[in-house]
């Protein structure tokens, strides 16, 4: 299901998150992410100024309340239901992703082919579904009238996208999208109310990327790249989406896996040199330094456009909690 909530405050969460203090000769400190004069509204919807103690019992409890009311949706179609609550499972700190620092840079690139826990193992404890015993005593028609009442029936050939993927409606998606649409519904950012500032959230963050703001630091950027012998990139976006598009299109004529690929490590190498001359252009423009107090500027302005109708959902979203 589409909805412009997630989007625009997906917008502002990447780019304040790719604010770092970094700054060329003279540049000065670039502004602290935390300091994002529009983040600190959008931090109040999705529990980002609270403490990582604080954000594990919320996302505990909303798992809770959300396996509660698939219960009681499953129970009033005729099936048995114990609520899956797994706690603990959930890591908010955000430290191990460090793409400023050289050393981590030179390790991880982007962190697309390679990141902080690939390797990781997971956990070593095998988890069993409390509702394994219950569906094996169904027989197969009733498993499989179990589990579209669960999460709604399979997706149709002509609904998905080239991609495989396809848009999700929760009306269709069984108890799980009707718990789903009734957790959504205690957030504030998903009224009706709302709308309307969420669609000029998103438009601001549109009408900014698109905008000739960060033209000349831009500029600069792109001549020192150019300089190192990587011309061809005009923002610094643009560098590390073409590791993205490559990966893309690496994995989609992937016909099976292949361990340690050659071909996946070559580009993991290439990502790393790229990104480490894009670093050096960064720290030698003052890069982030100058795109920070640009953005946080227009923040300001979009912000003094509607401080009482984002002072009204930070309100409405600290009252929820």
């Amino acid at each position: 299901m589409r909805s412009t909530a997630p989007l625009a405050i997906a917008a502002v969460a990447v780019l304040t998150a790719a604010l770092t203090a970094c700054s060329g000769p003279g540049a000065g400190e670039a502004p602290d992410p935390a300091d994002s004069p529009l983040g600190k509204y959008m931090s109040a919807l999705w529990g980002g100024d609270l403490s990582e103690k604080e954000q594990q019992e919320r996302y505990e409890k909303e798992n809770t309340q959300r396996e509660e009311l698939i219960a009681e949706c499953m129970s009033e179609e005729g099936f048995e239901y114990i609520p899956v609550v797994q706690n603990g499972g959930i890591v908010f700190s955000g430290s191990e992703w460090n793409p400023e620092d050289r050393e981590w840079v030179a390790q991880y690139g982007y962190g697309m082919v390679n990141f902080p826990g690939r390797d990781d193992p997971g956990p070593t404890e095998e988890w069993i579904d409390p509702n394994q015993d219950y569906v094996m005593s169904l027989s197969e028609s009733e498993q499989q009238a179990y589990y579209e009442t669960l999460s709604g029936p399979p997706i149709p050939d002509d609904q998905l996208n080239e991609d495989g993927s396809y848009e999700w409606n929760w009306e269709t998606a069984g108890c799980y999208g009707y718990a789903q649409h009734e957790m959504e519904g205690a957030n504030p950012a998903t009224s009706d109310e709302f709308e309307p500032l969420m669609k000029a959230i998103e438009e601001f963050w549109t009408e900014m990327q698109e905008s000739n703001a960060f033209d000349e630091i831009d500029a600069e950027w792109s001549e020192c790249m150019a300089d190192a012998g990587h011309a061809g990139y005009k923002t610094q976006s643009e560098a590390q989406m073409s590791f993205n598009d490559e990966l893309n299109e690496y994995y989609e004529n992937q016909t099976e896996w292949i361990e340690d690929d050659p071909e996946l490590a070559e580009i993991g190498e290439r990502e790393i040199e790229l990104a480490l001359v894009d670093l050096d252009c960064r720290e030698k423009t003052g890069y982030r330094a100058a795109y920070a107090r640009i953005q946080f500027a227009l923040e300001e302005e979009f912000i003094a456009d509607h401080r009482a109708e984002l002072d009204a959902l930070k309100a409405a979203a600290e009252q929820g909690r």
